[in-house]
């Protein structure tokens, strides 16, 4: 997710309870657990999560509590990560209200490394330490502290691909094999180019694109440096990729390529079984929200093919256990088995959440996915995982790319002149991090 990713993010597609601030503070608060704790050893891990991290729904809570008896899992989850993290923001300053376990996504891990490391707990005091070897080595840095501390654990990771409909593409007379396509768009130029053929002969009111917010976050998941460099210096005013990126997504606007949909809302949500666009940008993370969206009557008609302009990664998140949780040490004893390589590979299996997990990585190589009329999904994520920059990240990362997405939805929705809309990007930003 992540993001989305992240992202990663509805109530509809998955089950998850999706609660206000106040209500989620209310499932972590000490009087909630101390009521739900019983004798006898038994015990109530809260889970607080942002859209769909896939482990009630892989079925990995379930197998938790049958491998501990006594342990019961309670899991919250808000749709939208903005609003999760402005929620957790809040309950980090008061110290009340924290779950047990709390979902960090990849672009606000930084903050949590530089800014906020106080707040929770360095698993190295569980041991953590003995598990490094078992992740990437970029996803467990950034999650290290500066004085060393492990802050939390990796989930997944959003290596990208580009997901279609193949029964849309056929009736706009365009061709549906994933390889073909992939040479036809292989820069982001045959892309739109394609989108614009797509456009003369599209069916019903169906557009090409989702939203032109979700083809830049695919573009600048491609980039090494993207809002800040190497040294934390922010450059994202003045980075060329990032205004490539911006360029291409104005292109798509004005070119009317897109549906308009504002990402995770109940319209684009439901956009998925309508069939009112034809290509989305999709991390790995996304493959489960497509098809709890497109429902079974989608099987078949949608497919996956590489990215064009190279590899990149959008989105992935972390496992953190806050300083004011109730219960540290069960806490940890979970999310270490849930980012195990074996949970991970499962969680892909069922979900498409791409493991951060060196030896999972190796499992899923294989794997196809009957849903995406069996793309070969364990290759096509794992070559991009394995091709993708590692990205520099900075404590404002989500900050400043939620403002450069309201602002390209500005020129989407409302016709507002690009040069304006950057502007109120700058703006935005300037307003947000200060």
């Amino acid at each position: 997710m992540s993001i989305a990713r992240a992202a990663r993010r509805t109530a509809a597609r998955l089950g998850a309870v999706v609660l206000t601030g106040a209500l989620l503070a209310a499932c972590g608060s000490s009087t909630d657990g101390a009521s739900e704790d019983g004798a006898g050893g038994e015990v109530t891990i809260t889970v607080d999560l942002f859209g769909s991290f896939g482990y009630k729904e892989a079925g990995l809570y379930a197998e938790y509590e049958r491998l501990h008896p006594g342990v019961t899992i309670k899991q919250t989850d808000t749709e939208d990560e903005a609003d999760y993290w402005k929620s957790l923001q809040t309950r980090l300053a008061g110290g009340g209200g924290l779950a047990d376990v709390q979902g960090i996504e990849v672009g606000r891990i930084a903050s949590v490394t530089q800014q906020q490391a106080e707040r929770f707990e360095d698993l190295k005091k569980y041991g953590a330490d003995s598990l490094k070897d078992q992740f990437a080595p970029a996803k467990w840095a950034a999650a290290t502290g500066k004085g060393g501390e492990v802050l939390g654990l990796g989930t997944d990771v959003g290596p990208e691909a580009l997901c279609y409909r193949t029964d849309l593409f056929k009736q706009a007379g365009l061709p549906t094999d994933r390889e073909e396509l992939a040479k036809k768009w292989d820069t982001w130029d045959g892309y739109l180019e394609l989108g614009k053929q797509y456009k003369a002969k599209a069916p019903g009111k169906s557009a090409w694109i989702d939203s032109v917010g979700s083809l830049y976050s695919i573009m600048i998941g491609q980039e090494k440096e993207r809002y800040y460099d190497a040294s934390g210096k922010l450059i994202w005013e003045d980075n060329p990729a990032l205004r490539t990126a911006w360029d291409h997504a104005v292109e798509a606007a004005q070119g009317g390529l897109s549906a308009k949909l504002d990402q995770w809302s109940p319209q684009w949500n439901q956009a998925f079984a309508a069939g009112s666009f034809a290509t989305i940008p999709c991390p790995a993370w996304m493959l489960g929200y497509i098809k709890g969206q497109a429902g079974e009557a989608g099987k078949g008609k949608w497919d996956v093919a590489t990215l064009p302009g190279g590899a990149g990664n959008w989105g992935g998140s972390y496992l953190a256990v806050p300083r004011a949780a109730k219960h540290k040490k069960e806490a940890y004893e979970l999310i270490k088995w849930l980012t195990a390589p074996e949970q991970q590979t499962r969680l892909f299996e069922k979900q498409g959440n791409f493991p951060s997990a060196t030896g999972a990585i190796e499992k899923v190589a294989g794997a196809k996915d009957a849903f995406f009329s069996d793309a070969p999904t364990g290759k096509i994520f794992g070559d991009a995982a394995k091709a993708a920059p590692v990205q520099v990240l900075g404590v404002h990362d989500q900050n400043i790319a939620q403002q450069i997405t309201n602002a390209l939805s500005e020129v989407e929705r409302k016709g507002t002149s690009p040069e304006k809309a950057w502007s109120n990007a700058k703006k935005g930003v300037e307003n947000t991090i200060g």
